[in-house]
């Protein structure tokens, strides 16, 4: 029990010392983000959400944190699932709820 204690304790303490989980991937690296009104005269190419642990036992994760995070997995996903339509730009279309959030994927450089 003291050291299943321990070991949460420390899994914890890790977790919320900020080690960056998520990696931008050289394609992810590609892909930008923008807000809504800087894309008017972009392609729309579709959407992806993304997600992740954002609470660790009973702390909250670093929301500056969280956000970059989630932004890294949305260019992440921009340039894998839609590489073929050259996606190069997220907008998040909603708001951070519980690790979660969904972004608009679009294509601005030559649309």
């Amino acid at each position: 029990m003291k050291k299943s204690l321990v070991l949460i304790s420390i899994v914890s303490l890790v977790l919320l010392t900020g080690i960056k989980w998520v990696k931008l991937t050289p394609e992810g690296e590609k892909v930008r983000v923008l807000n809504r009104d800087e894309v008017t005269s972009c392609k729309k190419l579709g959407s992806t959400t993304a997600s992740l642990v954002s609470k660790v036992a009973i702390w909250d994760r670093n929301e500056k944190k969280v956000k970059r995070e989630l932004e890294y997995l949305a260019r992440n996903s921009a340039a894998s699932d839609f590489k073929d339509q050259q996606a190069d730009t997220v907008v998040p279309a909603s708001e951070i709820d519980n690790g979660k959030q969904k972004f608009d994927v679009y294509k601005c450089v030559n649309p």
